[in-house]
């Protein structure tokens, strides 16, 4: 596989043997250094039936299960495009909350250990049960696979404005609860409101730089204010959807004429009644997604109002494992897509109709989670960006979490925060090394490369003040 360099920012894989379309990886040659299996799995995903214009890989790219994560395809439905799971991911609609605090960062510094303890205390993690809502049956769980934020809010967990500040208005459309398995519900039943484990986080912020100030005014956020990022997915209920979906997939590829590379690629037609109910289940997870991270703010907002007195306000929420159906430009006509974003954000352009009124003169916001210790980003979408309007969803393992903790002792690490005044409150250090920066790419550079390649515009940097970690 000959991997050509077209510009400073972009690649391109030939097709070759079964594949339909190119493979066009936007990074740098620095980037890539350790991404030889993953632009495999870019060249697999060219062989999807129905796929459109290229496969896709952003300059976070890595290993993952059947597409690499950083991994965008689209499927023209109306042609036998497929939709496969794998293009989700198990962590169905994971993304990232942002919302800002009434205050700068001297405001927050004299309160800040009492607000992690807090948070601390009052934010479930780890990978087993426990939520911040005790759901009263699969009724109820029912209703949030269906409502989303939006049952969250009405049940007194947020506000109205938090739904026009969501991607979807706080709910995915057509969520099929019955196509959500029994296991699946039995363990999302007992997880409503949680961190999980592994990348996923709670963090107090500050903004340490704006570069483009205009946007960052009618986003909501200015230099040195603090903030929360969460991010988080849809935990064991997401998980047990994909496993059950890609079996029932893979149980009928061959009826519908479908071969694959890889199993892990296992699809069908959108339009199939494997495609239907797997795109049903989608959205319920990640409807689950969504209200996850709503309880989760409304966590922080308590923490926030008891301890400092502090208002937290929404700036945006946005998922970065999805596929959604959407309409783009491909070969001179408007055409019916169905669009994988695995670890990969959504990044509408200015003007686009499925923002809210607020936000769409400038672009959707894109929120990008850095690594512990260091910085995360918020982006804006662009005018003619790249990919079917995709971009970077955070900084990409270069580490494996057992080569990261073999490496990295807890004392090092906790030191090290510690003497960069982050107030870290994990459930184990040995458990947070296998998060360290060190296992990531810079994501400064993931984010420098995505802007270069125009598939979005870098509008403030965020650094961390305190970590909640599962």
């Amino acid at each position: 596989m000959e991997l050509v360099q077209e510009d400073r920012y972009r690649f391109r894989i030939a097709p070759e043997g079964d594949m339909r379309v190119p493979g066009i990886v936007f990074a740098t040659r620095h980037l890539l250094a350790d991404a030889e299996k993953s632009l495999t799995q870019v060249a697999d995903v060219a062989t999807l039936p129905g796929i459109v214009t290229a496969s896709y890989a952003m300059p976070d790219i890595h290993w993952g299960y059947g597409f690499p994560i950083g991994g965008v395809a689209a499927t023209a439905i109306d042609e036998g495009g497929v939709v496969s799971p794998g293009g989700v991911g198990f962590d169905i609609s994971c993304g990232v909350r942002l919302l800002a605090a009434d205050c700068d960062r001297a405001d927050i510094v004299p309160v800040l250990e009492e607000i992690m303890d807090v948070l601390d205390r009052s934010v479930p993690r780890g990978a087993g049960p426990g939520g911040v809502w005790r759901l009263t049956g699969p009724r109820q769980l029912e209703q949030l696979l269906r409502g989303g934020s939006r049952y969250a809010v009405e049940e007194g967990y947020g506000e109205e404005r938090d739904l026009a500040r969501c991607e979807d208005g706080g709910a995915v459309p057509d969520a099929d609860a019955d196509q959500v398995g029994p296991r699946a519900r039995e363990r999302g039943l007992g997880q409503v409101g949680s961190l999980g484990s592994a990348n996923h986080f709670l963090e107090v912020q500050r903004v340490a730089e704006v570069y483009d100030r205009q946007t960052a005014e009618v986003f909501g956020i200015a230099e040195d204010q603090v903030c929360v990022m969460i991010h988080c997915g849809s935990r064991g209920l997401g998980h047990q959807i994909c496993t059950d979906h890609v079996r029932a997939m893979d149980q009928v590829m061959a009826r519908h004429g479908i071969r694959v590379p890889d199993r892990q690629l296992a699809c069908t037609p959108v339009e199939s009644p494997e495609g239907r109910a797997y795109l049903g289940a989608m959205a319920a997870a990640a409807n689950y997604a969504r209200a996850n991270r709503q309880l989760l703010s409304d966590a922080a907002r308590r923490a926030f109002a008891r301890v400092a007195g502090r208002r937290l306000s929404l700036v945006y929420d946005v998922s970065h494992n999805l596929a959604k159906i959407e309409s783009h430009q491909v070969d001179g006509r408007r055409r019916r897509l169905c669009v994988h974003r695995k670890g990969a954000t959504r990044a509408f352009p200015p003007g686009h109709p499925d923002l809210p009124e607020d936000l769409r003169e400038v672009g959707q916001p894109v929120l990008i989670p850095g690594t512990m210790g260091t910085a995360s980003y918020v982006l804006a979408g662009v005018a003619d960006g790249g990919a079917f309007h995709s971009t970077c969803h955070g900084a990409g393992r270069r580490m494996s979490r057992h080569e990261a903790a073999r490496k990295i002792s807890g004392r090092e690490l906790r030191d090290r925060l510690e003497h960069d005044g982050i107030a870290a409150r994990p459930l184990s250090w040995r458990g947070l090394t296998e998060e360290a920066p060190e296992a990531y790419k810079d994501v400064g550079e993931v984010v420098a490369a995505s802007e270069g390649a125009g598939l979005c515009r870098i509008v403030a940097r965020l650094v961390p003040l305190g970590v909640v970690k599962g």
